[in-house]
């Protein structure tokens, strides 16, 4: 009788609906027969969920807050000039940096989240001392951000701890610290700095360039190579075949996940888009490819090369990704932007 419940044909359809992970099948089968259910439906809603994994994001002091005339003394000065001045300010609360609204939508996704699983957990990487680190954890808290857990390292690089954390997707003003980053598998990228954008809307708005960022750099190498031609060509015959993953192709999964616990909708808090210079008949490898990984982007605009900073100010994104300067320099005049140093065209 057990085996005719666990085998049942509603119970395999079922199953294979809702793509229940390994453990989740294993504790519905043990439900089943402690419950004498007669079919595995019927023991979904009783079976143990699995706590949710948070978006961790590690973010640099320099990012979060306005730190560039005390970064411009360390460079001119010295560091004891540079930690004279911190302790002599550490009461001082600092100004917001680019990131900051970024943080704070980030964060706001917590209000309804029980205190023991966050679905969003900010962590500080800075090269400070935890001396002179003193006076950032005394404006966060001026600030009210929720961010308890730090790394303070006396000028040592900061991203060999950005894996023990489990965190994401990283962002640093060090061009060098990213580029560790992202050589050991983690979704990275260089925010210039500059006083916090104004913040248009509650809603968190992420936007992503697709080749060498969500996808790998192939692209871009035919196109650098053989030309734009070739380059369609090559896409329109290979529509079908799934597009390798870039460096921030994890960060993407995690996200879509974060906006799975979400109402979907107008009232979503998280809306994506991909931002990227391909256009028809290019487009629809994209499209596959995406479809393929189950990961859904709210909005895709493809421009066809042109400049993506007006655009950008029209989706209204909180931060943009992408792996060339020329583009970052044209969304840096819009919204705040991430350049991510992979691929050919920072070879």
């Amino acid at each position: 009788m057990r085996g005719a419940q666990i085998h049942c044909p509603q119970c395999v359809a079922f199953l294979g609906m809702c793509r229940l992970s390994i453990g989740r099948v294993v504790a519905c089968r043990r439900m089943l027969v402690a419950t004498g259910a007669t079919c595995l439906r019927d023991t979904v809603a009783m079976a143990p969920h699995p706590v949710p994994v948070p978006l961790i994001v590690a973010i640099t002091a320099r990012a979060l807050f306005d730190l560039e005339h005390s970064h411009s003394l360390f460079e001119s000065e010295g560091i004891q000039a540079y930690a004279d001045h911190q302790r002599l300010r550490e009461d001082d609360v600092l100004e917001p940096g680019i990131a900051f609204p970024l943080v704070r939508k980030l964060l706001a996704l917590n209000d309804n989240a029980p205190p023991d699983a966050p679905h969003v957990e900010v962590i500080l990487l800075s090269r400070n001392s935890s001396d002179t680190g003193l006076g950032i954890f005394n404006s966060i808290h001026h600030h009210g951000l929720a961010i308890t857990r730090a790394t303070f390292t006396s000028g040592a690089p900061t991203w060999p701890y950005i894996k023990p954390f489990g965190a994401q997707l990283f962002l640093s003003a060090n061009a060098d610290s990213v580029r560790g980053a992202l050589e050991h598998g983690v979704a990275a990228a260089t925010i210039l700095p500059a006083k916090a954008p104004q913040q248009r809307s509650r809603q968190l708005r992420i936007a992503f360039d697709g080749d060498a960022v969500i996808f790998g750099d192939e692209g871009e190498r035919m196109s650098r190579q053989d030309g734009l031609e070739a380059f369609t060509r090559h896409e329109r015959e290979r529509a079908r075949e799934p597009l390798s993953g870039g460096p921030f192709k994890g960060f993407l999964d995690a996200l879509h996940r974060l906006q799975a616990a979400f109402p979907a909708g107008e009232a979503a808090p998280i809306r994506t888009a991909l931002v990227t210079a391909r256009s028809a008949p290019a487009h629809e490898r994209v499209i596959r490819t995406l479809r393929e990984w189950e990961v859904r982007l709210d909005e895709a605009l493809f421009l066809g090369g042109r400049a993506k900073g007006p655009f950008l100010e029209a989706f209204g994104a909180d931060i943009f990704f992408d792996d060339s300067l020329h583009n970052i320099d044209s969304a840096r005049q819009h919204v705040a932007a991430g350049h991510v140093p992979h691929g050919v065209a920072n070879s």
